[in-house]
């Protein structure tokens, strides 16, 4: 008997359109082309109980099991997160797939090193007492809503979402100046020859990079302002704010004249759940530390 590591049931909802299993695959759930070639040639995908081959229409109510054995995936042992014992970890949302958790400042989102822990991935995995897998991270000292997988299979659906522009992070960011309205900045960005730790607008093998803000409050010293990534690139809010004139107060890199600690904080998160689409909002609130100081930078 085949023992299956993962398995995905879904009931097609009653406004199901009528596809075949190949385009439900593929088209509607995202599924790479290597997991439906594993499920047709070891028939591990089964319509109301039974295998049909890939061309086979789908119909409202259909039950659909996905099989997986483990072998299917590129990197089934890289995500090997000694478990928090005990974790102090705050999710905004869960289902079977995935988590949205609240990542606080000054923790890293992943180890670097083998055995390294307290990074919010070994808090996950110890929260669901299994291994967790990566989706995206964060800076250390940025702050807010995280995506984590509860299973290999949804990783590569939630990166290509990701990649699609359908799922992104709102961010919001105490800044140093006064910054007026709402625009884009469109900066290409690459690495700093002078500090690997640094990225720079127009530095070495430079890619495109667009960041959309849009002022929240601001006096003549400060602004809050709200950030939406319309590219990925590392560093990519931190560096187009520097360049701005108006570097994130506290940006240990990129403002390191400013004594406070960092004021950038992922605060909502623009979900689709994989295999049913729903698109949903999930808000991270804003930390105590970061609400209570807009009073002293007089942005309450």
């Amino acid at each position: 008997m085949v023992n299956y590591q993962w398995q995905i049931q879904e009931q097609l909802a009653a406004n199901q359109p009528v596809l075949s299993i190949r385009e439900l695959l593929q088209q509607q759930w995202l599924l790479p082309k290597r997991f439906v070639h594993y499920l047709r040639s070891r028939r591990q995908v089964l319509v109301n109980g039974k295998y049909h081959s890939m061309n086979t229409a789908i119909h409202p109510g259909d039950q659909v099991v996905l099989q997986f054995r483990g072998d299917e995936f590129r990197h089934p042992g890289n995500n090997q997160y000694i478990p928090t014992n005990n974790p102090k970890l705050d999710v905004l949302y869960e289902n079977r797939d995935l988590l949205v958790v609240n990542k606080p400042r000054g923790q890293k989102s992943h180890p670097n090193e083998t055995g390294e822990t307290g990074t919010l991935m070994n808090d996950v995995a110890g929260y669901l007492h299994h291994q967790a897998y990566m989706v995206h991270r964060i800076d250390l000292q940025t702050s807010g809503a995280v995506i984590v997988a509860k299973n290999p299979v949804v990783v590569p659906i939630l990166d290509r979402l990701i990649s699609l522009g359908k799922i992104h992070r709102e961010y919001l960011a105490l800044v140093e100046g006064q910054i007026k309205g709402s625009g884009d900045w469109d900066w290409p960005i690459g690495n700093d020859p002078s500090d690997i730790r640094k990225r720079k607008v127009n530095g070495e093998h430079s890619q495109r990079a667009q960041t959309f803000y849009q002022t929240v409050k601001s006096n003549s010293e400060y602004s809050l302002v709200d950030l939406k990534l319309g590219t990925g690139r590392t560093h990519q809010l931190r560096v187009h704010l520097e360049y701005s004139g108006h570097p994130i107060v506290g940006d240990p890199i990129y403002n390191p004249s400013s004594s406070a600690k960092m004021y950038l904080h992922g605060y909502k998160q623009r979900l689709v759940v994989p295999f049913s689409n729903q698109k949903i909002t999930i808000t991270a609130p804003l930390p105590d530390y970061f609400s209570q100081d807009l009073v002293k930078y007089h942005l309450e």
